[in-house]
This record gives structure tokens, C-alpha cells and sequence, in this order.
């Protein structure tokens, strides 16, 4: 038999799923060209960027992976489904963003001390096409990201504005080279990108660890929603409260109320859940009805039942 649920704990997300099927094929075909080319020159650089866009890859089979998972249905061991698969998915990601900013890191020291001669042509070349593929893919994800609200999106997302970036930094340090024969512009722009996709790693692990910690998601205050419970008429007390996010936009809450003997709990339960729906988008709330002489809660308790006594 079934098990019925207000909230259904799963999400279908047509345009990512498409966005991300193109972003898969166009990187991987232009990873592979790279590969190709690297080989056909015997360029190590190119080869070194196009592990990189290996990483890519891998990171958009993940996150096609937890887009999969999060349109899989709960079931009796899984009651919240599938969701959380975003979140891994997403810290994984980033982290993976934060050891490719680290591994730019140490390659650019690494240059600093000991420059290495540079294709210009083959440079700017390859850099050009990267900038022409890294812009179509950026666009087409951040289109999808702002419009599901999917921070799994985002991570990928990331990716590419990293490697948006190292192309435009690529071809900014091969014509200031050309023009100044300075060839220490490369390693110090280099590391100027790996700062830049640091902060954006850091930046979804943080995220997608609030969301694994249970944290109250930051767009809302607990104590904000707890008096707004406590104004629901029937309710005295508000108490073991709990509110957290399964995935993005996707909220969840507990809490315990004293409540007067005198209104049906029912009507109270209701109310709250009425409430907390419409003024906080919170779909999947349990509250508890308590009452201080029939639940023990000690001397935090005590002074209920002597309002009530009164």
C-alpha cells in the first residue's frame, strides 16, 4: 500500500536535464579535439588542459547522475527520496573545483621559477575555440541554473566559468607576452584564475555542507517563524522546533506546541500549516500537540501549567 505525502519528495527538471545533455557532448567533443591536437603537436600544454576538461566532463556525468537520482520517488527506506544526491553531487563538485585551483597553484609557482618557451599560434588558437565553446556553455547553464534553482547546476556551472575564464586569461597572457617578451605573465595570470575558481569552489562546498549539516537554509530566520507559530490562535508555546532543507527549495519542519485545551488541535495544526505555506513556501511541517500536565518538559513546563492554573 502506498504511503501519501503533501510534499512529493522528488523533482523533474526538464531543462536542466536537456541543458546538461548538450553541455556533456559539446565538452566532450572538444575535449577530445583537444586530446587530438595535443598529441598531433606534441604540446604539453594542451594535453594539461585537456585533463581538465576531463574533470569537466566527469563533473556533468555527476551531476546528470544526481538529476537522475532526484527524480526518483521515495520509497520505505528512502522516505525523502532521492534529493539529497543533489547536494553530494554538488560538494563533490566543488570540491574538485578547489583541487584544480590548487593544482594551477602550484603549476604557476612552479613557472615562475622556471618559465618554459610557449607556442604563441597553437596558444592562441586553442584558446580562441575554448573561448567560443566556454561562453555557449556558460550561457546555456546559467539560463537553466537561474530558472530551476538548482545548486547542482550551479557547481557545473562552475566549471565552465573557471574554464570561461582560463581562456580569456590564456589569450591576454599570450598577447601581452607577444608584445612584451615577458613570458612570467603567463604563470601570474594563471594564478589569477586559479583565485578565481578557488572562490567559486569554496563557494558551493559551503553551500552544499549547510545543506548536508541541516542548517536553517539562509533565507530564512528561525526565530521569525517560531513567533509567527506562536500567534496562531490555540498555540502557547513553541518549542523543539527544527526547519532544514532536503535540497534547494525544498523545506522541511518539526515542532512542538503547548496549545489551549479549549481549541481542537486539529483547527491549530491547520492554521499553522496554512501559515507556514503561505507566508514561507514550507510544505512539509509536523507539529506536535502537547500540553504541559500531560508531557513532561521540567521546570521549562512548569510555567504553563501555572498560567493555566490562574
Amino acid at each position: 500500500m502506498g504511503d501519501y505525502h503533501h510534499l512529493p519528495h522528488c523533482k523533474n527538471q526538464p531543462e536542466s536535464k536537456k541543458t546538461l545533455w548538450f553541455t556533456l557532448l559539446l565538452t566532450l567533443a572538444f575535449t577530445l579535439m583537444e586530446i587530438i591536437g595535443g598529441l598531433w603537436s606534441n604540446s604539453l600544454a594542451l594535453l594539461s588542459d585537456s585533463a581538465h576538461m576531463i574533470s569537466d566532463v566527469l563533473a556533468l556525468g555527476l551531476s546528470m547522475l544526481a538529476l537522475h537520482m532526484a527524480s526518483r520517488p521515495s520509497n520505505s527506506r528512502f522516505t525523502f527520496g532521492y534529493l539529497r544526491f543533489e547536494i553530494i553531487a554538488s560538494f563533490l563538485n566543488g570540491l574538485s573545483l578547489i583541487v584544480i585551483a590548487l593544482g594551477i597553484a602550484v603549476e604557476g609557482v612552479r613557472r615562475l621559477f622556471r618559465p618554459e618557451p610557449i607556442d604563441f599560434g597553437l596558444m592562441l588558437t586553442v584558446a580562441s575555440i575554448g573561448l567560443a565553446v566556454n561562453i555557449a556553455l556558460t550561457a546555456a547553464l546559467s539560463r537553466s541554473a537561474r530558472k530551476e534553482g538548482n545548486l547542482n547546476l550551479k557547481s557545473a556551472l562552475w566549471h565552465f566559468i573557471g574554464d570561461l575564464i582560463s581562456s580569456i586569461g590564456v589569450i591576454v597572457s599570450a598577447l601581452l607576452i607577444r608584445f612584451t617578451g615577458l613570458t612570467w605573465f603567463d604563470p601570474i595570470i594563471s594564478l589569477v584564475i586559479g583565485g578565481i575558481i578557488m572562490t567559486g569552489g569554496a563557494k558551493i562546498v559551503r553551500e552544499s555542507y549547510l545543506y548536508l549539516m541541516e542548517a536553517v537554509p539562509d533565507t530564512m530566520k528561525l526565530e521569525e517563524i517560531r513567533a509567527d507559530i506562536g500567534r496562531v490562535a490555540g498555540v502557547r508555546d513553541v518549542h523543539d522546533m527544527h526547519l532544514w532543507a532536503i535540497s534547494t527549495d525544498h523545506y522541511s519542519l518539526t515542532a512542538h506546541v503547548f496549545v489551549e485545551e479549549k481549541v481542537p488541535p486539529f483547527l491549530i495544526v491547520g492554521a499553522v500549516n496554512e501559515m507556514l505555506r503561505e507566508r514561507y513556501g514550507i510544505l512539509h511541517a509536523t507539529i506536535q500537540i502537547e500540553h504541559a500536565a500531560f508531557h513532561d518538559h521540567g521546570e521549562y513546563g512548569k510555567k504553563f501549567l501555572q498560567t493555566s492554573a490562574t
